[in-house]
């Protein structure tokens, strides 16, 4: 198995603020698809952004991730535990949970022993979702600026797994019994300050600075307050979800 890589503790603080919450309806729709509400089990949970709804609607909830620096930001959900765990290597007993979520996270892992550890753990019938968002949309002015950021000048330091996230994890052989869900989509209202800080948890802005040991973000920052003047003025930005959505046999 591949070594972990982490690429978000550095900014594990920026990233528990900045990253979108997910729609309430994303939860209830995964939660009626499970065949029973006893145990859920959110994988590589970051800040848990997953972990609060997940823990409202089952029973009891694990929410893993191998990142200390990600857990020691998270925040706490009464019936969710939190352990730090390999995504392909679960504090979990044989065929004991009915949902397994994954949220922007499983293009890092190595698919194959994920997707048997998941095997391993979901109870027959049980359910493995797996969803990602690319860039937000918020208007051609601001989206033209978030595009440049993206392409032009962190480009070279994405990693080859973002490729799968371009790609709405279509690239991505997928071994379960495939359900079709409905579309999702985050909306958010942002201030400007709030979509700076959220590129800055960009994996590919920490690659830039380790690598040329200068940060990308003044120039980015300066040119969206260029177009977005009035710092307390909030927008719309979204995000659509892509979600690989499966089934074990009974």
């Amino acid at each position: 198995m591949r070594a972990f890589e982490d690429h978000f503790s550095a900014a594990a603080g920026a990233y528990g603020r900045y990253r979108p919450g997910y729609p309430d309806r994303l939860f209830d729709y995964l939660a009626g698809l499970a065949p029973a509400r006893g145990l859920a089990w959110d994988c590589a949970t970051g800040g848990g952004q997953a972990a609060g709804p997940l823990a409202a609607r089952f029973r009891r909830l694990l929410a893993t991730d191998a990142s200390i620096a990600q857990l020691s930001h998270r925040a706490d959900h009464r019936g969710a535990r939190f352990a730090a765990a390999l995504a392909e290597a679960a504090p979990l007993r044989d065929h004991t949970v009915d949902l397994l979520t994954v949220s922007q996270a499983l293009h890092w892992f190595d698919f194959e022993r994920f997707f048997a550890e998941a095997e391993r753990v979901l109870v027959p019938g049980g359910v493995l979702a797996a969803w990602t968002y690319d860039l937000l949309r918020i208007d051609p002015e601001i989206d033209a600026l978030v595009d440049h950021q993206y392409t032009e000048v962190v480009g070279e330091y994405w990693l080859p797994e973002r490729a799968h996230v371009r790609a709405g994890y279509e690239t991505i052989a997928f071994p379960f019994e495939r359900l079709e869900p409905p579309a999702f989509r985050m909306k958010a209202r942002w201030t400007r300050d709030r979509l700076v800080g959220y590129v800055g948890t960009w994996s590919a802005v920490g690659r830039y600075r380790a690598a040329r040991g200068e940060d990308p973000m003044p120039g980015f920052e300066r040119r969206v307050e260029e177009a977005w003047p009035d710092p307390e003025a909030a927008r719309e930005a979204s995000w659509n979800l892509t979600l690989l959505v499966g089934r074990t046999g009974s």
